[in-house]
């Protein structure tokens, strides 16, 4: 896998925004099957910042109601906190 196919985006919350700011951590959604290691390269490959911590939690989807009544399901997903080194600082457009 690639960089590009590790990280799929960054999320931007109101709680990532405050870590952000207070502990300079960044929330991405990563590909499921990439581990701590490749997401600290992807994120300093892409990004070209210093990671100093990766942490990792698989999200359920959630239950989905479809207008028919159908219940539906939406996707799991990895989520990765990553900590940058002091200075450093991904710009979000």
């Amino acid at each position: 896998m690639n960089s590009f196919e590790i990280i799929r985006t960054v999320r931007l919350t109101e709680k990532g925004t405050r870590q952000g700011e207070k502990y300079n951590q960044y929330t991405v959604m990563a590909d499921p099957r990439a581990n701590k290691t490749q997401i600290r390269a992807a994120v300093q490959e892409l990004f070209k910042v210093k990671v100093t911590r990766v942490n990792t939690l698989n999200v359920r989807g959630k239950l989905r109601r479809q207008r028919t009544k159908q219940a539906g399901r939406s996707l799991n997903w990895k989520k990765a906190i990553v900590t940058l080194k002091e200075g450093d600082k991904i710009v979000l457009t």
